[in-house]
This record gives structure tokens, sequence and C-alpha cells, in this order.
């Protein structure tokens, strides 16, 4: 009964309850950047491919 006892007060280490806390706090961290990321990371990639396109363009048109 020792051993059990002793066993259940040992707080060393995470418990799985901390890990799905941490899970649960970065998962709403990421839904609620979600729209702005997704925002910027569609102008940045339509730049891009926009620079890339005008590039190649300007590559075909010059042989």
């Amino acid at each position: 009964m020792k051993k059990l006892m002793a066993y259940l007060k040992d707080e060393s280490g995470q418990t799985s309850t901390e890990y799905i806390l941490l899970v649960a706090v970065v998962a709403m961290i990421v839904f609620k950047f979600k729209k702005q990321a997704d925002t910027q990371l569609t102008a940045i990639t339509d730049t891009v491919f926009g620079k890339a396109k005008g590039m190649a363009e300007s590559i075909d048109t010059s042989n």
C-alpha cells in the first residue's frame, strides 16, 4: 500500500494530462492564426511565381 501511495504522489516528469494541455494550447494558437498565415503565404507564393513567370517570359522573348 505504501508503494502505491508513493507512486500516486510522485510528481516527477510530465504526465499525459500536461502533454494533452500543451497540445491543446498549441492547436488553439495554430487555429487562431491560420487565416493570417494562409493569407500571407498565398501573397508570398503569388509574388514569387509572378516574378518567375515574368523572368521566364523575358527569357522566352529574347530568343
